[in-house]
């Protein structure tokens, strides 16, 4: 163990966080030139386009006589408890602040969650070769941050490799090996090294091996064929085989207290395992790690397929996805309001809204299953005089003044309530607390984070949050400002639901739940996107927007005009007349047994700005 060093990277998105990790690995050898590219531990094809780390990738290096575990984790805060997870596996952590950006929101949390968890911190600067970087005034933000705990701050550069050896000697020299579960984690550690205690922070699935677990051994050790249990999951097992990442799957003979490695479970259901799980001995009576929750989806969204036929393979689609990634919910809803619509489809849990736009894209690239994803919403309870009702599709969200199945009276809708933190420069403050305004936020405590960063505290609902918030935050900060978030509670509402017809027929796939102060405003900007995007018929269209048993905007949708009368040349207007009689009432004819298809991409274009 003393040769041993664990840690991770912690920065916000586009901080360098990949292009250092390939720079390590360069330096390391761990992987050949040739096989070399950039990104290099940022797997799915989706991750590099983006330039951002969707999976957590573990990879075990050799510098000089040391073994350096490092966990490339996720940035974004969709991903948040992935990343305590990962935290909770390591003793250190390098803080990578880009010398152009600063500190962002995000940066913020995750440097608190790794003082919680006790973790040694090493602060660096990346991208000091640009020539607009602010590498005085960014130091004194970490300074500010990290205290008399900051030391020495190094500088360097990701892209260009200078100061990362550097960095490599003080992640040796300063995070200590791996010690007893007792100095880094607060509570249910082990008496000692002596009983298999391992923390499960990922893992992925094999069509051929089954569930691998990724682990971070804090006691005992794990060997082929070992009789093992998972705390949570209740299932017991044989490991099957036991390795490291180099980055790809070695096997080795044993993984020993403070090692990072894989174990292959071997079990053939996902769902048995879940991230933050704790491996202990069978037979072997001792606490689970602490820390382990469930995942709690917080977005919500219908997805359907294209065509009803791919019905079934949307379905294999997300099996197989799930055994991926366990933090995505879903179940079949093939009844209600959105059935007639849609057809047959899902009605799925995410992360956040980068979550669900990640699921839907790999949907696509990965199984070939294109989808509709109706608008996303989130959990509301209506309270009622037999109980609470938990509602996640805006088509089943009751109507104002609605009585429920037998009887059951409204009293009250709650929703998720948000504590946010916004990052921006002075000059920016007026504008972002307009923005503020304009989203319901209840703006609490405001105070000098640096010279040119003021750091913001305010409450705001969920809801609005996800009505491009983040956008808009970044826009009218010229980019500059920085958002983070935890959940604080369920609080009161006064909201409506707004119903799309379509040909007076209502559209499930457009229904969203407003607060009722906009929901004018709301039904006037869905009609008016939607003349934009709809394709035009043979007949006129009517699309309206209706609330609280009220038609609140409506337009038309004009036909498509043929000129019948074009190959006249001359004669009485008479003649023309009757072809426009006999053009008007075919429309109406065809408008009466017409049946209007809304093409996918409109459903998709909808939800988007």
């Amino acid at each position: 163990m003393p040769e041993i060093r664990n840690f991770c990277i912690i920065a916000h998105i586009d901080h360098g966080k990949s292009t250092l990790a390939d720079r390590m690995l360069e330096i390391t050898g761990t992987v050949e030139a040739r096989k070399m590219r950039a990104q290099f531990l940022d797997m799915h094809p989706l991750e590099r386009e983006r330039g951002i780390t969707i999976k957590m990738q573990p990879v075990r290096m050799n510098y000089k006589n040391y073994i350096l575990n490092l966990i490339d984790t996720p940035g974004h805060i969709d991903f948040n408890y992935e990343v305590s997870r990962a935290l909770a596996a390591v003793e250190g952590a390098v803080l990578l602040v880009d010398a152009t950006q600063g500190i962002e929101a995000q940066t913020l949390s995750n440097v608190e969650l790794a003082k919680s968890l006790n973790l040694k911190i090493i602060p660096a600067i990346n991208k000091i070769d640009l020539p607009q970087a602010r590498i005085a005034e960014t130091k004194e933000e970490i300074k500010n941050l990290l205290g008399e705990s900051a030391g020495e701050i190094l500088e360097l550069s990701a892209k260009t490799g200078d100061g990362v050896e550097k960095l490599l000697e003080e992640i040796v020299r300063r995070i200590p090996p791996p010690r007893n579960l007792e100095a880094g984690l607060p509570s249910g550690s082990p008496a000692s090294f002596g009983e298999t205690q391992a923390l499960v922070f990922d893992f992925e699935y094999s069509l051929h091996k089954g569930v691998i677990a990724h682990v971070r051994v804090f006691g005992g050790e794990i060997t082929k064929g070992k009789k093992l249990k998972l705390a949570a999951g209740a299932e017991r097992f044989s490991a099957s085989e036991v390795g490291v990442f180099k980055p790809e799957l070695a096997p080795a003979e044993i993984l020993s207290a403070g090692e990072i490695g894989y174990v292959v479970i071997g079990i053939k259901e996902a769902k048995a395992v879940r991230v933050g799980d704790t491996i202990l001995e069978d037979g072997v009576s001792l606490k689970p790690l602490p820390g382990y929750r469930e995942p709690r989806p917080v977005v919500f969204s219908g997805l359907y397929p294209e065509s009803q036929d791919a019905f079934e393979d949307l379905k294999k689609a997300l099996e197989r996805l799930k055994l991926l990634d366990s933090a995505l919910f879903f179940e079949e809803e093939s009844g209600g309001p959105a059935a007639a619509g849609l057809g047959r489809g899902f009605r799925c849990g995410f992360l956040g809204m980068l979550h669900l736009e990640i699921v839907v894209e790999k949907l696509a690239r990965d199984f070939k299953v294109k989808t509709i994803a109706a608008s996303p919403t989130v959990k509301y309870t209506v309270k009622t005089r037999r109980g609470a009702l938990e509602i996640y599709a805006p088509s089943k969200f009751p109507d104002e003044h609605a009585r429920l199945p037998d009887g059951q009276e409204i009293l009250e809708v709650l929703e998720p309530w948000l504590k946010i933190e916004v990052l921006a420069p002075p000059e920016r403050l007026p504008a972002v607390l307009k923005l503020l305004e304009a989203h319901e936020a209840k703006v609490g405590e405001t105070h000098k984070f640096s010279e040119s960063r003021i750091k913001l505290a305010a409450e705001m609902p969920l809801r609005e949050l996800m009505r491009d918030f983040f956008d808009e935050l970044k826009s009218v900060s010229a980019g500059y400002a920085s958002l983070n978030y935890e959940f604080l509670d369920a609080r009161p509402a006064d909201l409506l639901r707004l119903d799309v017809l379509i040909a007076e027929e209502v559209q499930p796939a457009f229904s969203r739940i407003v607060p009722r102060r906009r929901a004018e405003q709301e039904a006037r900007e869905a009609v008016e996107k939607l003349r934009k995007i709809l394709p035009r018929a043979v007949f006129s269209l009517k699309i309206q927007a209706r609330a609280g048993g009220r038609i609140l905007a409506s337009r038309s949708l004009p036909a498509l005009a043929k000129n019948v009368t074009g190959h006249l040349y001359g004669g009485d207007r008479s003649r023309k007349m009757k072809l426009w009689k006999k053009q008007k009432e075919g429309k109406k004819r065809l408008k009466e047994r017409a049946d209007y298809q809304i093409p996918a991409e409109v459903y998709l274009r909808a939800i988007k700005k």
